[in-house]
């Protein structure tokens, strides 16, 4: 869902860093406990083809989320070196900002609760699923049609791509060269 097409369409031309909470995000929110009490997380496997084609264009992704092994596999899996785990997710922001040099202009960020508004309504392009809180779906310039845990990643990264002019390119290269 768009509110405004052209409006999101400019600020997605402006993304380097797209930023990711991982529950509600990259899983659907649903925890799992195992017998033995280990708690266990889904993943879309077309979101983190999305982290990779971002990143495979020069856009770097990271994640900021509370303590989370199961997150940290999936960080490592997909190839995303800029993983955070922390509740202070403004604080962390701030230093990423500073240490790639970036302004709020430069940065999507994709969250889908009210622990995400203090980012969202910093950068210059807020994303969220489409079953995300009421605050959440409200500062977002994005909305996903797809949910969390559901595709949220690899749509976006389409959007910003296709933006900035990058898509069409992409394809062609993963069918020129294979990809995987």
């Amino acid at each position: 869902m768009l509110k405004d097409r052209e409006e999101a369409l400019r600020r997605a031309k402006m993304v380097k860093l797209v930023i990711l909470d991982v529950h509600g995000v990259l899983t659907d929110g649903t925890v799992i406990y195992n017998d033995e009490g280990q708690r266990w997380r889904v993943f879309a496997h077309e979101d983190g083809f999305g982290c990779n084609a971002l990143m495979a264009n020069g856009v770097e992704v990271a994640i900021i989320t509370r303590v989370s092994k199961v997150a940290a596999a999936r960080a490592k899996d997909i190839g995303i070196k800029r993983y955070y785990e922390t509740k202070e997710k403004v604080k962390k922001y701030e230093e990423l900002l500073a240490e790639l040099g970036i302004t709020d202009a430069e940065v999507c960020y994709v969250g889908d609760e009210i622990i995400d508004l203090g980012v969202m309504k910093r950068v210059g392009f807020a994303a969220a699923p489409a079953n995300a809180a009421a605050e959440a779906l409200e500062a977002a310039h994005y909305v996903t049609e797809k949910p969390g845990g559901k595709g949220v990643v690899r749509e976006l990264a389409e959007f910003i791509l296709r933006a900035q002019g990058k898509w069409e390119p992409f394809i062609d290269k993963v069918m020129q060269m294979g990809w995987g």
